[in-house]
């Protein structure tokens, strides 16, 4: 069972990227995801959160910039960022409860660079 993040690269300032986590393994189903990230020198901070009946909260930063959402059918949870800033460079990392035949987990992707350039 392991998440795979994906879809981090370069990006100026005001673009947008997707990012995307997907599980695989034995797994029966996503409860609830997060996105967190991590800059150089900082500490990882929460990002976004999506239960799994779909509802949803933002750290102050990217509200109303980022969209966390989830595709229950391909077990993959998602973070839309749009007018991407400089400040918004980082890695980022999923982490998500999942749901299997022998009980819950909860591991973390690899992490994925996002820089945004000024």
């Amino acid at each position: 069972v392991q998440l795979q993040a994906s879809g981090g690269g370069l990006v100026q300032a005001g673009g947008s990227l997707r990012l995307s986590c997907a599980a695989s393994g034995n797994i029966l189903g996503i409860e609830t995801a997060n996105w967190y990230r991590q800059a150089p020198g900082n500490q990882r901070e929460l990002v976004a959160v999506i239960s799994n009946s779909g509802l949803t909260n933002y750290a102050d930063s990217v509200k109303g910039r980022f969209t966390i959402s989830r595709d229950n059918a391909k077990n993959t949870v998602y973070l839309q960022m749009n007018s991407l800033k400089p400040g918004d460079t980082a890695v980022y990392y999923c982490n998500a409860v999942l749901t299997t035949s022998y009980g819950s987990v909860a591991p973390w992707g690899q992490g994925t660079l996002v820089t945004v350039s000024s």
